[in-house]
């Protein structure tokens, strides 16, 4: 039998819980965490007040609820709408994406909050997972052709980067070397970690060991 995690061209609609429906909805939240570095780097410091925690702490407690609410999912075996089978036995791709981001926004390097300009280099990081991997996913899906799919996430991935620069002020070497990282995350076909994460891991890694030359 084709192990779905690791399937390059596996169609994870027959094997989505809600079928189609279900993988539209998956790919409409994976989207949808675009608008995190907004909320969080413009948002950030007003929405953790509520809780009586700073932006950044604010951010680890969600780490902390994000671990604690997966455990309880696969102590149960509990698969919702939009996840797909096998996540019943294994860490959720909602979950690794969830944490990766939260790591990105903990580990790169921000300026003041209250503006996107803060997230110059954790927006495009998250963002570029966020939009390139459900391009991916569906040329990988539909046309079952690889080669296809690297060309239009790179295309997608510098769209990001190279936007960002304009936007936000990325420095324009980091987006033309962090783009290819971005795209590179959703290769590896690996049960022991999910695309969301190493698309957001590889390039943070990446900024991490440029920074000292930025």
């Amino acid at each position: 039998m084709t192990d779905q995690s690791t399937d390059v061209f596996v169609d994870h609609v027959g094997h989505s819980i809600g079928g189609a429906g279900g993988h539209a909805f998956r790919r409409l939240t994976h989207v949808s965490m675009a608008s995190i570095p907004y909320l969080y780097y413009v948002h950030g410091s007003t929405i953790s007040s509520y809780f009586s925690l700073q932006a950044r702490e604010f951010v680890s407690v969600i780490c902390v609820l994000i671990l604690v609410t997966e455990a309880v999912r696969l102590r149960t075996g509990i698969v919702i709408v939009g996840q797909r089978e096998y996540e019943s036995s294994q860490i959720s791709a909602l979950a690794w994406g969830a944490l990766a981001v939260a790591l990105a926004i903990l580990v790169a390097p921000e300026g003041e909050i209250g503006s996107m300009g803060a997230g110059k280099y954790g927006a495009p990081i998250i963002l570029g997972m966020t939009l390139v991997d459900p391009v991916m996913g569906e040329v990988k899906r539909t046309m079952k052709d690889l080669r296809a799919a690297i060309i239009l996430g790179l295309v997608v991935s510098y769209a990001v980067w190279v936007g960002c620069h304009f936007w936000i002020g990325t420095e324009l070497i980091a987006a033309l070397l962090l783009a290819p990282l971005t795209v590179l995350g959703e290769l590896p076909p690996t049960r022991a970690i999910d695309d969301n994460a190493t698309m957001v891991l590889f390039p943070l890694v990446g900024l991490v060991l440029i920074l000292p030359f930025l």
